[in-house]
């Protein structure tokens, strides 16, 4: 059984784990990528529905794995894949739901809970099975109720790696980037290393003064679950390192970051963007771009000026924005090194179109170099 904070529920069949589980409820509108998402850690604390309306047919493989393991509180299918068929297959994603021990649901109409979630937006969920389906209604809606709201969520101790590890430069050296891993993903770190990068790969818990003892040539925050609001710790040291001249890039929760420490403020959405087929427009090209998306949470900035940065780093402009909604999906600073972007340019199951903001990264990086070695 799949209950929804509002009290409406949906009567399937068990898939994956069996047992418990609670979460904020979201949709995700890709038609492949599934294992992508299941393993990317921006999603921890989410039941996450998949909107397409079968899933699991190309299996599952470790090559695909964004992370160690399975992230989702939950998953919701309309009609999981009888047979695996898929050259790279390695298993069945219902065997890693089981052995994540991921309780999911499927055979319900996953239509009509996508558009509750759109009319009501995104509340928090249960999905009950085995003995826990034997719990009466008052009961399931109960637990549903009592747990955590993501507003207000902290989840970045959850996801982060506990010790440092270093990923060297795969292509001609550029310098070394330190990534704070607030949930980074496999490919964010492969991406790097492609461009000329040694990744230093850091805990959340690293402060401002242990990143800039060891003088890296870039800053990056990484993509990751929770609300920025209630990250006031990593706020504060992206504003010593931007004081400090460290060029920086940041991708979704890194976004958000950059944004606070620029002086904006960040807010909820009613049900967030989660898939791969977003249109995003780069307001210095004018191009469209199809992007890859999963926020709940976005920067509240003006998209047709430019601003002047409350705490002192001088100009802003909203480099990218949705042409769904025109939800602010990229800032630019102009007078010091740092942008970064809410969408996913990394995401290794496509689309690709946004993968060329590595390269400006890399370019930013040694425009700074340059400069730095004129001074000097």
């Amino acid at each position: 059984m799949l209950v929804l904070e509002d009290g409406t529920r949906y009567r399937g069949r068990a898939y994956g784990a069996t047992g418990r589980t609670l979460g904020e409820a979201v949709f995700a509108t890709g038609m492949t990528g599934y294992q992508e998402t299941l393993t990317d850690p921006s999603y921890a604390g989410q039941i996450v529905l998949m909107t397409a309306p079968h899933i699991g047919n190309t299996g599952a493989n470790d090559e695909d794995m964004e992370s160690s393991r399975i992230w989702v509180a939950g998953f919701i299918v309309r009609e999981p894949s009888r047979i695996v068929s898929n050259f790279r297959a390695q298993r069945s994603i219902d065997d890693d739901l089981v052995a994540g021990g991921v309780v999911g649901i499927s055979g319900i109409d996953t239509r009509a809970v996508t558009r509750r979630i759109r009319s009501v937006g995104a509340m928090r969920a249960g999905i009950f099975s085995g003995a826990d389906f034997e719990l009466s209604e008052g009961e399931q809606l109960e637990l549903v109720r009592s747990g955590a709201q993501m507003k207000g969520l902290n989840l970045s101790g959850e996801v982060s790696t506990s010790e440092r590890y270093e990923l060297p430069a795969t292509s001609e050296r550029v310098g070394t980037v330190a990534v704070l891993d607030l949930g980074v993903k496999t490919s964010t770190l492969e991406f790097l290393a492609n461009r000329g990068f040694d990744v230093v790969v850091l805990p959340q818990t690293t402060t401002a003064a242990e990143i800039l003892e060891m003088k890296p040539d870039a800053l990056f925050f990484s993509n990751g679950p929770g609300d920025p609001g209630a990250s006031d710790g990593h706020v504060e040291l992206l504003r010593e390192a931007l004081r400090a001249g460290v060029p920086y890039f940041g991708i979704c929760f890194g976004n958000q970051l950059l944004g606070r420490a620029l002086g904006f403020n960040t807010y909820k959405l009613p049900f967030g963007h989660r898939g791969i087929n977003q249109p995003v427009l780069d307001k210095a090209t004018g191009r469209v771009e199809i992007t890859a998306h999963n926020h709940g949470f976005a920067v509240e900035a003006p998209i047709d000026v430019i601003s002047e940065s409350s705490q002192g780093f001088g100009r802003v402009e909203v480099s990218h924005y949705d042409l769904n909604d025109n939800v602010v999906e990229g800032l630019n600073c102009l007078d010091i090194p740092a942008f970064s972007v809410q969408y996913h340019p990394e995401s290794a199951s496509g689309p690709h179109d946004a993968n060329y903001l590595f390269d400006r990264f890399r370019d930013m990086v040694i425009a700074q170099q340059q400069q730095n070695g004129n001074k000097n």
